[in-house]
């Protein structure tokens, strides 16, 4: 009797219990059980210069930029692109229409992105709220200035926007960007049409009469974005150095994160994105500010920088921060977590193995199991334990069978999500992922090739939404003969699926399988690919596309 006394008032897992939101902005444990990764402190240094935090959705970037928010409050400004008026700009119909005539408006964008920056700076370093507060601002700063004329032409800037200055960013945008459409109006001479209309269409016009007449037109156009304000802006970066934030006292950060939400025309925000990335790269060079820029990966991947970059490339790459976990820094985010919500209901745990059961020869370790179905990010992993614990309500510790029971709708959950990150630059994905389902735990080349063959044909499905991809994609297909080979045929889908992180590969038989967190350009090379003999699907998707795990563990 006295022991089921004791053992009914042993603590249980509870409903109320789980490791916290698998999203920064639902995470009600990102605070308090912040783990500081190795790419945090990246983030958070003063004089490392990797500035472009790249990485896949779940990875940590806006917890991360969030939590460096909280920790300086003082010292962090945040520019949210929603609150830009970007959807605004890109749908005017005198930035589509020079679009449409390929006139290069990167001049336009990095005067604009300058501005925001220069602005919202120094708004936030001195406080500005009022017209009498910019007025006392420059003076002060004329004041300081006053034997540098070159400096002071460029204070002039500041001038031009009278009582917009404290306003909203938005606003602000908005006044460039009109005055600037406008000028475009008057040099079309009105032909264009009313450009502070927003369109749907293309914003091509009956004006293009000839090629001649064409080339005149765009080159006054050029001319016009040419002429902009952006010797008076970067003699500004230099008073910003010197003189707005001269000591270590006056640090800023300047974070930008949601970039990759569906706000903006696709076309024209890779150019904005890509502008943006030049901007900040400039302004590195201020010795006491950091603008920390997120970006999810594969918007980061469809950014060309050979297109307009002029020779950048290189040098904004050696920026980016690639945000990646390792199974270490995973175990100890899991432990802080389950350190400070497990007392919250109750429980005794220290650490995470204190909830999964014990390691055995079958299973191996759990920890292991649950970490070889994750791409080894946060999300992932927080969703996996949350799914267990949801399954072992009322018991001490979670046995094999709820780990096993909580996999499938963790991994059909997880299926969900890989197509909701990459049906933007793939769409239809999920018809493509479909066509795994079911498929050998280890896939012979010839299984293998004939689902690609089933995803290829999907391009006569009506519902398919992936034509245009899909097409690029198996082009070779199409005009092959007996000497294209397996390479030229099947490798760029093969690509694909293994850079969303989809399928996997191995080369003897019984060798490790080689995914893209493990070597990201394996597949690019012929000699590699034709020596493959296997292909997997990740652990991840495994159970929610209902492929049943090999025998080896």
């Amino acid at each position: 009797m006295s022991g089921a006394t004791l053992k009914s008032e042993r603590p249980t897992l509870r409903s109320a219990f789980s490791l916290g939101g698998e999203a920064a902005e639902a995470d009600h444990l990102r605070d308090e059980a912040f783990f500081a990764s190795s790419d945090y402190k990246v983030m958070e240094s003063r004089t490392d210069h990797r500035c472009f935090i790249v990485g896949r959705t779940g990875s940590g970037k806006s917890a991360a930029l969030q939590r460096l928010e909280e920790v300086n409050p003082e010292h962090v400004i945040r520019i949210s692109p929603e609150n830009l008026s970007l959807p605004y700009i890109t749908n005017l119909q005198a930035i589509r229409y020079l679009d449409s005539l390929e006139v290069n408006l990167d001049t336009f964008w990095n005067t604009l992105w300058k501005h925001v920056l220069l602005v919202e700076i120094i708004r936030h370093r001195y406080d500005v709220t009022s017209l009498e507060g910019k007025n006392n601002v420059l003076k002060n700063l004329k004041e300081k200035l006053q034997n540098d004329r070159t400096k002071q032409a460029a204070l002039a800037y500041l001038n031009e926007f009278e009582g917009r200055f404290w306003c909203e960013a938005d606003e602000r945008v908005r006044e460039i960007t009109d005055k600037f459409t406008q000028r475009i109006g008057v040099e079309a001479g009105g032909a264009v049409g009313a450009f502070g209309v927003s369109v749907t269409g293309n914003g091509k016009e009956e004006l293009e009469t000839s090629k001649e007449s064409r080339a005149e037109r765009v080159d006054r156009f050029q001319r016009i974005v040419n002429e902009n304000q952006l010797a008076r802006l970067n003699k500004m970066i230099e008073v910003l150095d010197e003189n707005i934030l001269p000591s270590v006292h006056d640090f800023r950060y300047v974070v930008i994160d949601d970039l990759d939400l569906e706000w903006v025309d696709e076309r024209i925000a890779n150019d904005l994105i890509r502008c943006l990335f030049a901007t900040v790269y400039g302004l590195k060079y201020v010795r006491n500010l950091k603008v920390l820029v997120a970006l999810r990966t594969n918007i980061f991947q469809e950014l060309d920088f050979g297109r307009r970059g002029g020779g950048q490339e290189e040098k904004l790459r050696a920026l980016v921060l690639d945000m990646k976990w390792t199974r270490a820094d995973l175990e100890q985010l899991l432990n802080e977590r389950v350190r400070v919500s497990a007392p919250q209901v109750g429980l005794t745990a220290t650490s995470i193995k204190d909830l999964l059961p014990r390691a055995n020869n079958t299973m191996g370790k759990p920890l292991d199991y649950i970490l070889d179905r994750t791409l080894l990010r946060p999300r992932d992993a927080i969703s996996f334990i949350n799914e267990c614990l949801i399954v072992g309500v009322g018991k001490d510790r979670l046995p094999w069978a709820d780990i096993k029971t909580a996999e499938r709708s963790y991994s059909a959950k997880r299926l969900l999500a890989l197509r909701d990150e990459w049906k933007s630059t793939y769409p239809g994905i999920d018809m493509v992922l479909d066509k795994f389902r079911k498929a050998s735990a280890r896939m012979t080349a010839d299984e293998y090739q004939q689902r690609l063959d089933e995803a290829m044909l999907l391009l006569s499905e009506p519902k398919f939404q992936g034509v245009k991809w899909m097409t690029d994609t198996t082009a070779a297909m199409w005009t092959s003969n007996d000497e294209t080979s397996w390479f030229e045929l099947y490798q760029p889908l093969t690509k694909i699926l293994y850079i969303i992180g989809l399928i996997g590969v191995s080369k003897p038989t019984g060798a490790t399988p080689v995914f893209h967190l493990d070597d990201p350009n394996f597949i690019d090379q012929e000699s590699n690919l034709s020596k493959v003999q296997h292909f997997y699907v990740h652990r991840t998707y495994q159970a929610g596309l209902d492929i049943q795990p090999s025998r080896d563990r």
